[in-house]
């Protein structure tokens, strides 16, 4: 049986992808909120939240992993149109040890990474090792990161993941978390203490990200775009 996506119309796909993002940016309006502003950093999202890099500030230096599979390779054009940086990497050892070693170098040079910390497959809301064996190797802090709007917009998509994503006029709030660093030579204990850390301020943010988002208002943060 033929595939849907195969090699001959992976470009005609990214394209009508980034053609997709391209619109929707006319529509998507992101501010942010306690940026701590420090660089290079590792960036962590929940999986659902992924699209919440487009508000990044200096997203030509925002290095993003994406999967070597068929379909990943049409998000990886898509989102190499849009500004941003492409680290491919995968599940399996070589490609993992590869996509690392990659985001390694980038973070040293200056660069940032954006990591999905529960991905490519979950489990849902499972804070996995590789940003922090990231921040091992680099120094780099490791910063959460979460978004959030009120509006109707602001759907959820029905996946695994319960991706968020603007769809058609939306104010979206990006939120920050305080910045976490960790010892090139930390214990196993103190890495389970940075991976709870993570997760307890992704959850943190959720839930302050609505009182966040009305100080937001009140201080007209949206106006110049309206």
């Amino acid at each position: 049986m033929v595939r849907i996506i195969n090699d001959h119309n992976v470009d005609f796909l990214s394209n009508c992808v980034y053609g997709l993002l391209r619109f929707q940016e006319l529509f998507t309006h992101i501010e942010e909120y306690n940026n701590p502003c420090v660089f290079p950093c590792i960036y962590v999202m929940w999986h659902k939240n992924q699209f919440l890099v487009h508000g990044i500030q200096g997203r030509a230096n925002l290095n993003i992993q994406i999967s070597n599979s068929i379909d990943g390779e049409i998000i990886a054009r898509a989102v190499e149109k849009w500004g941003f940086k492409v680290v491919r990497g995968s599940s399996e050892k070589k490609g993992a040890i590869e996509s690392t070693m990659q985001m390694i170098s980038r973070i040293k040079r200056g660069d940032c990474v954006g990591i999905m910390v529960d991905g490519p497959h979950g489990p849902l809301y499972k804070v996995k090792k590789g940003a922090v064996k990231l921040a091992q190797k680099t120094g780099a802090p490791i910063v959460p990161v979460h978004w959030f709007s009120p509006q109707k917009t602001f759907i959820t998509l029905p996946s695994w993941d319960k991706m968020r994503t603007p769809f058609g006029f939306c104010n979206i709030l990006n939120v920050y978390g305080e910045p976490i660093y960790i010892k090139p030579d930390a214990s196993d204990e103190e890495i389970e203490d940075v991976r709870e850390d993570i997760k307890n301020q992704l959850f943190r943010l959720e839930s302050d990200a609505p009182e966040m988002y009305k100080e937001a208002c009140k201080n007209g943060l949206w106006d110049k775009r309206n």
